[in-house]
């Protein structure tokens, strides 16, 4: 009796196991990948350009002191969904003097600040560069289209500070304003914060975004038709 029993349970564990085997296995098809971000030069509104450097071939822009983000630099982030990321190269504003250099008077150390705001006048973010300055070999770039030797301008690019600044989903356009510059110099200390003075310069200004369609605006309702007046009522 017990050897029956046995077997019986034996048959009953091994049922299971078969009728499993028999399944098929089916495979899910993999998830499709997210889709990739792009990056693009952004649009830059720049009112005040310095002019091309004569070796990186980049567009540098005055970063001037102001107050609403009128005055500033107006960057124009892509129809996108989600949020957005804008880097860009901040660089401090030096006129540079070969006669000084000479005498090795040429040496500041500049510290500027700007601030990146929302077009409601929100500040987003601050950032700064600083650097110093002694000779030519300490200039980031030369711009063409100067008076000076070679055709080049005096003013210049010097230091490089490389900008990433994250953007909510809804920004469509911010602005880059200066707020101080700070001089030390050979023979003097200066503070600059008065509003229009230049400061700085940005240049190869870029946004991260994930492509999507821009928002539709409502449709304008038409304007209710006024009720049609009456005849008068003939006598």
């Amino acid at each position: 009796m017990r050897r029956v029993l046995l077997s019986l349970l034996l048959v009953g564990c091994l049922a299971p196991a078969r009728a499993g085997a028999q399944t098929r296995t089916t495979t899910r098809k993999p998830a499709p990948p997210p889709p990739a971000m792009k990056i693009a030069p952004a649009e830059v509104d720049c009112p005040s350009p310095l002019g091309s450097g004569v070796n990186t071939k980049r567009v540098f822009c005055d970063v001037p002191i102001g107050r609403t983000p009128a005055d500033g630099i107006t960057i124009t982030i892509p129809p996108h969904k989600g949020t957005t990321v804008l880097t860009f190269d901040l660089h401090n504003r030096m006129t540079y003097s070969e006669d000084l250099v000479r005498a090795g008077r040429a040496f500041a150390r500049l510290t500027a600040t700007i601030g990146v705001m929302t077009m409601d006048n929100t500040l987003i973010t601050r950032a700064v560069v600083q650097n110093e300055f002694r000779t030519a070999a300490d200039l980031f770039d030369r711009i063409s289209g100067g008076a000076g030797p070679g055709g080049l301008k005096a003013v210049a690019p010097t230091g490089q500070e490389a900008i990433r600044v994250e953007l909510p989903a809804d920004l469509l356009q911010v602005s880059v304003l200066g707020e101080k510059l700070a001089a030390r110099r050979a023979d003097a200390d200066e503070m600059f914060t008065g509003p229009g003075r230049p400061i700085a310069l940005i240049s190869n200004v870029m946004v991260e975004y994930l492509p999507g369609a821009p928002a539709k605006a409502p449709a304008k309702k038409a304007p209710a038709k006024a009720p049609a007046k009456k005849a008068p009522a003939k006598k």
